[in-house]
């Protein structure tokens, strides 16, 4: 039965968020209001590139204006950071809120998890010279990666994953999708556009590997990774992640701007992977790495394979010669992920001895394979661990006391 209270909820219309909305779309927007076509280039500017947190921020646009789109129910409708919490290790795991209320999970990790190294992008380039060099700055950082979510939940049901146990609510709106990068870029206050006079570094990594299956949203990933371009984060810096969904590896091939490709893969052959991975049996490895060879590489780029190292499952040296003879002929680089433990979940980590055993195999074979480093195990924040956590979950760590956005260097 409806009461007041219920019946006042559903007449209040949702805010109509301009964050998330095509350059082509805010142009029309303007056209209706019967505006100049530069009216929609300063609504741009100061949506995307300053990240305006409220219409009376865009002084840029006549105060009419702003009125009347407030008037139209029109807001700027970032998500909101409800929750956070820091690891030891300095990364940082938000709830990310949604103006529905539903929730996802966004990681900042400063100095990243070393999972752009050997790709043959710029962003590899400075982390594998500055870590060769040693280089430090007076920052605490040098560059941070940024994990964003997809969807709210997940329907791929990999066995090793915190997430595929929400399953699958919906999916998440291209604002919904870059909101997160600008809301993580608003509490840190950095400015993309330049580092001059900013102790804090402009370069900022993406990696697409949070919460849901990108390339199941793909229409929506896509047009958040455009915005993200406009946002001054070029695509080079930008990863993303799939469990091979073919349908939108054999689009991602076609498009003229798309992030770098990384496939998890965790198996050297289907029987092991279609275990752990059921996707497997829609599409198996052979197909797979048929649509893989659709894809155009540019100029030193290469495709990345993860593989979650899990003990005594896909950890052996037989594993490895199997993998690789699967990915010899590819220009491609293995990023190995030591499995990130939660809670009933029957999995264990391999051992030390093993993990090196099976990249240093790898390496002999020619083919490059790095230890990714994990980062936020204690907050459930590493890969695999991203469950919209709430502080009434037990942790394997308290929580650590994380300042506030105003009290944070900037």
């Amino acid at each position: 039965m409806l009461n007041k209270t219920n019946i006042e909820a559903e007449a209040t219309p949702q805010p109509k968020p301009l964050f998330g909305l095509s350059l082509d779309e805010l142009a029309s927007l303007m056209e209706a209001h019967g505006q100049r076509p530069y009216r929609a280039a300063q609504l741009a500017e100061a949506v995307y590139r300053q990240r305006a947190a409220s219409l009376d921020d865009i002084t840029t646009l006549p105060a009419e204006l702003r009125e009347s789109f407030a008037a139209e129910g029109y807001a700027i409708g970032l998500p909101e950071i409800v929750q956070t919490a820091r690891s030891v290790d300095g990364t940082e795991r938000y709830l990310v809120r949604m103006a529905d209320g539903e929730t996802v999970e966004t990681v900042w990790m400063p100095d990243g998890d070393g999972g752009e190294r050997g790709d043959g992008s710029v962003a590899a380039e400075e982390e594998e010279g500055e870590d060769k060099a040693g280089n430090t700055a007076n920052f605490p950082y040098r560059r941070a990666t940024i994990c964003i979510s997809s969807q709210v939940g997940c329907a791929v049901n990999c066995q090793f994953c915190l997430t595929a146990k929400l399953g699958i609510r919906r999916n998440l709106t291209p604002g919904e999708i870059a909101g997160q990068v600008a809301a993580v870029l608003n509490r840190h206050r950095l400015d993309l556009g330049s580092s001059r006079g900013n102790p804090s570094p402009a370069r900022i990594n993406l990696v697409f590997m949070g919460m849901g299956e990108p390339f199941l949203n793909y229409a929506n990933f896509m047009a958040a990774v455009r915005l993200l371009v406009y946002m001054r984060i070029p695509e080079s810096r930008m990863t993303v992640s799939t469990s091979g969904i073919l349908p939108g590896i054999l689009d991602f091939a076609k498009e003229a701007v798309r992030p770098k490709l990384a496939v998890s893969l965790n198996a050297p052959n289907d029987v092991i992977r279609e275990s752990i991975m059921p996707i497997t049996r829609k599409w198996n490895i052979a197909a797979l790495f048929e649509a893989l060879d659709t894809i155009p590489l540019r100029n030193r780029e290469w495709i990345t394979f993860e593989y979650v190292m899990l003990g005594g499952i896909n950890d052996s040296l037989a594993d490895a010669e199997e993998l690789i003879a699967l990915v010899r002929n590819m220009r491609c680089k293995i990023n190995l992920i030591v499995w990130n433990s939660g809670p009933d979940m029957p999995y264990h980590e391999p051992t030390q001895a093993g993990v090196y055993a099976f990249q240093k195999r790898i390496m002999d074979a020619g083919i490059p394979a790095y230890i990714r480093r994990p980062r936020g195990r204690d907050i459930y924040a590493a890969c695999g661990q991203l469950k919209r956590t709430v502080e009434s979950d037990p942790l394997p760590a308290p929580l650590v006391e994380i300042s506030s956005a105003a009290t944070l260097r900037g």
